[in-house]
């Protein structure tokens, strides 16, 4: 009985030690010496390209409206706004990561949407639909070409810099679908606007 209780614990021991310190290690070890940038969030000077960021100024481009016209942080509000899905602190309020969950009939969310529209065309741009919808999880760091396509008016009246600058400029910033086949066509916000900023 007791050589049985004494394999036991033995095995609990080995197993705790390999699962709960030697592997985590490895995985880490190998991680940073593979995949450095990867492993410690993809952060570069100015945030991390695998979340949204808030971007607000007519000088940069705009992601999705987790953190723009009704969906933006309200600390002044009762009680205070959070943001809708901006994950961020935006404003001085945290945000949270989730879907609105506001369906079609939603009277809600056809004033939000009327309003994102306003505020599109009060810069200047005529809106696609993802720029005028939310994303489910609120985390997204990146739009479609056609997203950045449509904002070059804003930018290109708040910069200066002229449109087919910006055109090339976007076009150089498109990742292809994985493999060529999973997914779309896209853009990284925070990588293009730091395009973006050193082409001013």
């Amino acid at each position: 009985m007791l050589a049985h209780v004494r394999r036991s614990v033995i095995l609990a021991v080995i197993v705790l030690v390999f699962f709960g310190f030697v592997y985590p290690l490895v995985g880490t070890g190998v991680a940073q010496l593979l995949f450095k940038h990867q492993a410690n969030g993809s952060i570069t000077a100015n945030g991390s390209t695998l979340i949204g960021q808030n971007w607000t100024s007519p000088k940069f481009f705009h992601g999705r409206p987790d953190d723009a016209g009704p969906y933006a942080a309200n600390p002044k509000a009762t009680p205070p706004a959070s943001g809708g899905d901006n994950p961020l602190v935006a404003n001085g309020v945290s945000g949270e990561s989730s879907a609105t969950s506001l369906g079609p009939r939603s009277k809600v969310l056809l004033a939000n949407t009327r309003q994102l529209v306003a505020y599109w065309h009060r810069l200047g741009v005529n809106p696609t639909p993802d720029l005028v919808t939310t994303s489910g999880s609120g985390l997204d760091p990146d739009i479609a070409p056609q997203d950045a396509y449509v904002q070059i008016p804003m930018v290109s009246q708040a910069t200066g810099i002229a449109p087919p600058r910006l055109r090339s400029l976007i076009a150089s910033q498109v990742h292809p679908a994985q493999l060529g086949f999973l997914g779309s066509d896209y853009v990284v916000v925070l990588q293009l606007n730091e395009a973006l900023a050193r082409l001013r």
